[in-house]
């Protein structure tokens, strides 16, 4: 079941997130993140009227996705970054592909015109996601990011809705 979050989901994509930042570098973070702020995130978007959806299974949360402002300035109002993080014992089932079919669609609904998607390289199952959901490279960047004692690329993907 994919649905809108909520602030109680907190902790579950903390939890969720909190894997990746302190064993990958799949995000730039380097510390934990407490549920409070997770909560204050969620708040973040959604009081922007950009989506944030949890996907369930069996009544757990095990991923999530969700769109945020690219950019602060105005001419940048209708593109987005997306965000997709899977419970990593949930990796590979679908569950990446059906939260982005439906932050899509919510996008396309919202209005919005252009979604970006970041990814810290090599990440050849997000990379592989993004692109089956018709993103294409639009840049890459090397050596932007410096986490666990290497410097780390970002290449940006991006589809125009």
């Amino acid at each position: 079941m994919i649905r809108p979050a909520i602030a109680t989901d907190a902790d579950s994509i903390a939890r969720i997130y909190n894997h990746y930042v302190l064993n990958t570098i799949i995000t730039f973070e380097e510390q934990a993140v407490s549920a409070q702020e997770m909560a204050g995130r969620i708040d973040e978007v959604t009081s922007a009227s950009l989506p944030w959806l949890v996907v369930e299974d069996a009544g757990r949360i095990v991923g999530y996705a969700y769109a945020s402002k690219w950019k602060g300035r105005c001419a940048y109002r209708f593109s987005v970054e997306s965000t997709v993080y899977l419970d990593p014992d949930s990796a590979g089932k679908g569950y990446g592909t059906r939260l982005y079919e439906r932050l899509f669609a919510s996008l396309r609904e919202c209005g919005m015109h252009v979604v970006i998607g970041g990814i810290a390289l090599p990440n050849p199952a997000s990379i592989a996601l993004h692109e089956k959901l018709g993103m294409k490279k639009a840049a890459h960047f090397s050596e932007v990011g410096y986490k666990f004692g290497k410097w780390i690329d970002v290449g940006y993907w991006q589809a125009t809705l």
